[in-house]
């Protein structure tokens, strides 16, 4: 692959690891991730779909990334926002007060609030949105998967980056959300499936719908 060409823009599939090896120093202004928090997340989807129906292509929450990932991460951006960033202190993030959290607004077997390292030395943020609201508004495809208008929020906080990656995409809502507003993209998932999704979803986003 030929940076920046076969990169931006584009949902890869891939090891993240081995994608961003060919990127170089430096070469998108900001990360904006929700990396696996190696809480068995997995394993509660698994319970709740059955276990018939589930797949070894979805055993993807059973251990955080390495080290390794992350001083990929580090080499590749200027900045960062690192969603599940408190699970990954031993990682390389460094002390921070510009945290963010996103804060559902009611009660269920998760938890309550998630929050987001970042690199910016700012006030730590708080975004509302009720999971009961987002999954009106939005139908949800991974898990995990993180409402766009969080993401859009994410990003205000970084008005010069115009080149984001997410090197663990999902379903793609970062990748949606950069288009939505008109930035650069690059995304990248191990996940076939997922990457067809994410596709499918970056097909029905123009910029109007902002």
């Amino acid at each position: 692959m030929k940076y920046p060409s076969d990169y931006l823009n584009k949902v890869i599939q891939g090891d993240c690891l081995e994608v961003m090896k060919g990127m170089p120093d430096k070469s998108v202004d900001l990360v904006l991730t929700d990396p696996p928090y190696g809480i068995g997340e997995d394993e509660r989807v698994a319970d709740s779909v059955g276990r018939r129906e589930w797949k070894e292509e979805n055993r993807w929450d059973l251990s955080i990334p390495s080290k390794e990932y992350f001083d990929e991460i580090f080499r590749v951006s200027k900045e960062q926002i690192i969603w599940g960033g408190n699970y990954f202190i031993e990682n390389g993030l460094k002390n921070s007060r510009g945290w963010l959290a996103w804060y559902k607004m009611q009660e269920f077997s998760g938890a309550d609030m998630e929050l987001a390292w970042t690199s910016k030395d700012m006030s730590a943020k708080m975004f509302r949105m009720s999971r009961v609201k987002f999954h009106g508004q939005e139908w949800k495809q991974h898990p995990t998967q993180k409402p766009s208008q969080l993401m859009m929020w994410c990003l205000q906080f970084f008005p010069e980056a115009q080149t984001i990656l997410d090197p663990f995409l999902g379903s793609g809502t970062t990748a949606l959300a950069c288009k939505t507003l008109g930035k650069d993209f690059i995304g990248i998932e191990i996940s076939e499936k997922y990457c067809q999704i994410a596709n499918q979803r970056l097909a029905s986003v123009t910029k109007a719908m902002l």
